[in-house]
């Protein structure tokens, strides 16, 4: 339960550093930037997961590539004046799918079981429940 709050939040946080916007120097310095939460992520999972060293560079690598490519997408959307909340959420599930399938290769299949139990298997879940209610339209 704790795992998956902190997921949400981390997701969040993401999110909302996409649609901030420009901030203020004094807040850039109390919100972590894109970066350091890849590297609180990174280290988060190198905790639960029990990863060895280059497992948790991966991941690192991983989130410091995809997240910034995530929040570029959100800015093309909102420079594009996107106000449809669907659509944030496509490219948000979309980023969220690739970092997944880079995790499965990275983690052993018992790290992939007990990472789908620490909340992500919900979250993909829910990401497929909202493909298939977007393809039924």
């Amino acid at each position: 339960m704790k795992v998956r709050v902190l997921r949400m939040l981390f997701a969040a946080m993401v999110a909302l550093l996409a649609l901030q916007g420009v901030a203020s120097a004094q807040q850039q310095q109390d919100v972590p930037d894109v970066y350091e939460q890849a590297e609180m992520e990174a280290d988060r999972l190198q905790r639960i997961l029990d990863l060895e060293d280059w497992q948790t560079f991966y991941v690192d690598s991983t989130l410091k590539h995809d997240l910034p490519a995530m929040i570029a997408e959100y800015e093309h959307l909102r420079q594009s004046k996107v106000s449809n909340t669907n659509m944030y959420q496509d490219a948000r599930d979309k980023w969220q799918d690739q970092i997944d399938a880079t995790y499965k290769r990275i983690f052993t299949p018992e790290q992939w079981t007990l990472y789908l139990k620490s909340g992500a298997g919900k979250a993909q879940k829910a990401r497929a429940k909202r493909r298939e209610k977007a393809q039924g339209k």
